[in-house]
């Protein structure tokens, strides 16, 4: 099968398109043909290795010493089920499925193999993909949509709470907004001139241009403010919590709740409700998965860059 190889750490162009062995599922595992996969910041930093000093050792362990251990990347994928494992039940060939792989990576392949049941998303999260989304949409539904979910029931959201977005426009932020409106609050998203209107499109009750505007300095009190891209200060922030307020921030290690199967699912159900869409910047073709990760390094996508993955010039 093709799949793209992180050769070694640095720029895009260490990322060569190859041929490797395709995988076979485990008992436990379905195979997935990929039709569409995401890059993300997690990908771009995993390919540079651009990680915060006090990381650079214990990243540089796991992730590998002098390349990378798991040289597929990709973390956020949809396609259709090749084959599944003797012991899977909730899956079968033919299945049209979305999914968070983990920290394991793989998706930038035609195939990835997944637990039919991983307790964690670091293990990987599979459902059925919802059936309003193309393979594109959903694959971009998956790891921001999960991590927002994280940090957005960390923040203990009740009706009528006044919730800011720090970042809104990125790929956690466009999940974050939607989320919190979802859960009854009255949303302020920040983000650059260029993405005011798009934030409003989702929801947002207000929007703040940080470019002209210091929303700690407006005079307004927030129950919960969540720094999506962790760039806001976060001693200037709390200036603008209520008492009691929470601030958190995407450095923080993933809210104090654990994101489950049953969170995909929730997923999957929102968006066949209506209620959650995914936000995609650009698209490109797996052959030009370099230009992407090129984008992607600039630092100002809108949500989310997918990847197309084509077989036998059927996508």
């Amino acid at each position: 099968m093709k799949a793209v190889v992180c050769t070694k750490y640095g720029p895009p162009e260490v990322l060569k398109l190859k041929e490797v062995e395709k995988p076979v599922p485990r008992d436990n595992e379905i195979l997935v043909k990929v039709y569409a996969t995401t890059v993300t910041r997690g990908d771009s930093r995993m390919r540079s290795f651009t990680v915060p000093v006090w990381q650079w050792l214990p990243a540089r362990i796991y992730l590998g010493i002098i390349k990378p251990k798991r040289a597929i990347l990709g973390m956020e994928m949809a396609g259709e089920i090749e084959s599944v494992g003797r012991d899977v039940k909730r899956f079968k060939k033919g299945d049209q499925v979305f999914s968070f792989v983990g920290f394991g990576f793989g998706a930038h392949a035609e195939y990835k193999c997944v637990p039919e049941d991983g307790s964690r998303a670091e293990e990987g999260l599979v459902a059925l993909k919802p059936l309003n989304m193309t393979c594109e949409e959903a694959a971009a539904a998956t790891g921001g949509a999960l991590t927002a979910l994280r940090y957005i029931k960390s923040g203990n959201i009740q009706p009528g709470q006044k919730v800011l977005i720090y970042g809104a426009s990125g790929s956690v932020g466009t999940f974050a907004v939607q989320l919190a409106k979802y859960f009854g609050a009255e949303v302020a998203g920040v983000c650059s001139t260029a993405n005011l209107e798009l934030i409003k499109s989702l929801g947002a009750n207000q929007t703040i241009d940080y470019t002209t505007t210091d929303f700690t300095g407006s005079g307004e009190k927030y129950d919960f403010i969540f720094d999506a891209v962790a760039k806001a200060s976060r001693s200037r922030s709390k200036r603008a919590l209520k008492k009691n307020g929470i601030f958190l921030s995407s450095h923080d290690t993933h809210g104090s709740v654990i994101i489950k199967t049953e969170d995909l699912i929730f997923l999957k159900e929102l968006i066949e409700a209506g209620k959650l869409k995914s936000v995609i910047d650009k698209r490109y073709p797996l052959e030009q998965i370099a230009e992407a990760h090129r984008y992607v390094d600039l630092g100002h996508k809108k949500g989310n860059v997918v990847v197309t993955v084509v077989h036998n010039n059927k996508i």
